[in-house]
């Protein structure tokens, strides 16, 4: 492979900065800089110079040789000063030397993937950790990059490989009495094995929503108080309030960390009928977006007599509002019983996602169900016994690849562009 390099931390002014070269010609272009490099695995304080001699900073720099780095291959770190012209200057510095080019996005992590470091789910993770802004979202994301997923397969793999051993074993003694009965053993590893992807399926939508967040519709019927709540819940002014019946128009949007949950507040159109075709159209948006939402929290205007306001979609949580005028509910005005709304709301929360699985991208969902889907029929010719030894094996074998391309043991080319098309580049 070529030898590539990128700055590893954001581009711009900062405290430190990391250039990461990677490749055959790492140490070269390593040594080339530093004068000398340190040990493997240590890190040295040296003076970095360009062709001509002349010094471009002072930088920590570090040593991997392969494979015991990330990419697996020999890597070279330096920890600079986090000058803008000092990273152009470095970098001009590398690619003058004419052994390496600019990495691409994703590559290090691709390099990682293709020489063993990393399989196809831990890739996933560390997208999903780079990316993870609230701490359920950390939690999962470092729970997939640490292997846990390639553990799972493993042990459902380990099952299977032993099962149709045992299958297998039956068509070698096809002319002679097979000294153990093995069918009870292969129903019982078939069972364990069915009911392990079942759980892991059962948690993905909990364990999706986690990664990509929830959605909290807030409906109800004109003034309200739902763009008041936004704001509240907000903390800034992002919805217009007016005493006005009909002002929002459209869907706005709040996203929020609730408790280590990502969870976005959709402030909706009052629901009513109307003559306004702008307003019918942001009442038409309100339902659908409310319909399609995980939670929705209805508000009634506690000045009003509304009480069987019926806003036609199901509802979660209902409040009157207005508290700060009639005494009972909650008021976004003055915060009155706002913080047990947003509890409420976690709560209810949290109870969906208590049984989140390894599960968390729509790939894994696929393998899973295509797994689940080979191993229900290979469960059924077992039992009702109307196929030959050779295809319940075959079932088996089937459902062993598909729990192999969870974690890119197979197909692992036709996925790789979309997952690292996420990555930036010098990760």
């Amino acid at each position: 492979m070529h030898t590539i390099f990128a700055l590893a931390t954001a581009r711009g002014k900062s405290g430190v900065a990391v250039i990461r070269i990677s490749g055959p010609a790492a140490h070269e272009i390593g040594s080339g800089l530093a004068g000398s490099l340190p040990q493997a695995g240590q890190a040295g304080l040296r003076v970095l110079r360009n062709a001509t001699g002349a010094v471009l900073d002072q930088a920590l720099v570090l040593r991997f040789d392969e494979p015991r780095s990330f990419t697996g291959e020999d890597v070279v770190e330096l920890q600079l000063h986090g000058s803008i012209a000092v990273i152009r200057a470095i970098e001009a510095a590398i690619s003058g030397t004419g052994l390496a080019r600019m990495a691409e996005a994703g590559e290090f992590t691709r390099r990682a993937l293709l020489n063993g470091n990393l399989d196809l789910a831990q890739v996933e993770g560390l997208s999903d950790l780079i990316a993870a802004e609230t701490e359920a979202q950390r939690r999962q994301a470092q729970e997939l990059f640490s292997g846990a997923m390639r553990g799972f397969a493993d042990m459902c793999r380990h099952d299977l490989v032993r099962a149709t051993a045992l299958i297998e074993a039956t068509i070698d003694f096809a002319d002679e009495d097979v000294p153990v009965d093995v069918s009870p053993e292969v129903g019982a590893l078939i069972d364990k094995v069915i009911s392990r992807i079942a759980e892991q399926l059962g948690g993905y939508q909990a364990a999706e929503r986690i990664r990509s967040g929830f959605e909290v519709a807030i409906i109800g019927p004109p003034n309200a108080g739902k763009s008041t709540l936004i704001n509240k819940i907000a903390g800034r002014d992002i919805a217009i309030t007016s005493e006005f019946a009909g002002t929002t128009r459209d869907v706005l949007e709040v996203r929020i960390d609730l408790n280590g949950l990502p969870v976005t507040f959709l402030d909706t159109a009052g629901l009513r009928e109307s003559d306004d075709v702008i307003e019918r159209i942001g009442v038409a948006r309100a339902r659908s977006r409310a319909s399609g939402a995980d939670l929705r929290i209805l508000l009634i205007d506690g000045l009003q007599a509304q009480g069987d306001f019926d806003p036609g979609i199901a509802v979660d949580l209902r409040y009157m509002t207005k508290s700060d005028v009639t005494g009972s509910g909650i008021s976004a005005v003055n915060g009155d019983g706002i913080d047990q709304l947003l509890a409420d709301v976690s709560r209810i929360l949290m109870d969906r996602v208590s049984g989140a699985t390894l599960a968390s991208h729509e790939r894994h969902r696929q393998a899973l169900e295509r797994a689940h889907a080979l191993m229900m029929v290979g469960r059924s010719c077992f039992i009702e016994g109307s196929v030959g030894a050779e295809i319940l094996a075959l079932h088996l074998r089937d459902a062993v690849g598909a729990l192999d391309s969870l974690i890119g043991r197979v197909d692992v080319e036709a996925v790789l562009g979309e997952i690292f098309a996420q990555f930036c580049i010098g990760k």
